[in-house]
């Protein structure tokens, strides 16, 4: 049997395929990845890289996969709403496929948990937090309290632990009441296993970036996107595909 094959442009050079989703979806589909290349999580990093977006997404496509998705989210955002729209027409100009990107995801995400005050975690520093405030809000999404962890340095991002992550939401949830979910923003943070200890321990459901990354490309692709046992957003995933 052949597997639905999905492609992937992510900000690291080694273009290699994020490990949440064989987690979430193995046997399921056949994930590839191409790399940006991208030097440090910032504007002038981002700069650096966005131009080479059109061309991964052919390559991709000539690769033969059959949707596509740009896994950074604060690639995707920090130009703005209309921005990450262009960078859409861009890559499905380019590949003639369905494509979306991960600031769609946590969007798309938020909504589908009902979310409209939220909580918000992140790798970033003060200027892309304030970007993505701007987006979110734009978004129609209320954040209640944005706190980062000040990383610009792309393989750095990668290592930090759940424990942190875990702090963190708590930090962000516990800075002011009332917030409807929690937001982990970041592609390059491994958070399955920290979204999972948070949603059992605050009761809150919690939209990760590289989670509800590979969540939204099943969607986009029309496949089905539940995970058992990865949280709130893979349960709700069982219920709808994306209009």
């Amino acid at each position: 049997m052949t597997l639905p094959h999905l492609g992937l442009i992510v900000p690291p050079a080694a273009g290699q395929v994020p490990p949440e989703g064989p987690a979430l979806y193995a046997g399921r589909v056949q994930f590839s990845a191409r790399g940006l290349g991208l030097a440090e999580i910032s504007n002038r990093g981002y700069d650096a890289v966005i131009d080479r977006v059109a061309a991964l997404a052919a390559e991709l496509a000539a690769s033969g996969a059959q949707a596509l998705s740009l896994m950074g989210t604060s690639l995707s955002f920090y130009r703005g709403g209309r921005a990450n729209e262009e960078l859409k027409q861009v890559m499905a100009q380019a590949s003639g496929l369905p494509c979306t990107t991960m600031s769609d995801a946590v969007v798309r995400g938020l909504r589908a948990v009902g979310a409209r005050r939220v909580a918000v975690a992140t790798a970033y520093i003060d200027e892309v937090n304030r970007q993505l405030d701007g987006f979110l809000r734009e978004s129609g999404f209320e954040p209640t309290a944005l706190q980062g962890l000040s990383i610009t340095d792309v393989q750095a991002v990668g290592e930090v632990g759940t424990t942190e992550l875990v702090e963190l939401c708590r930090r962000v949830w516990q800075a002011q009441p009332g917030a409807d979910a929690i937001l982990i923003s970041c592609g390059g943070l491994r958070t399955l296993e920290a979204a999972r200890q948070v949603e059992a321990e605050l009761g809150v459901p919690v939209v990760s970036s590289s989670p509800a990354g590979f969540w939204d490309l099943m969607r986009t692709a029309s496949l089905p996107a539940h995970s058992e046992g990865n949280g709130r957003l893979f349960d709700v995933a069982k219920e709808k595909q994306p209009a």
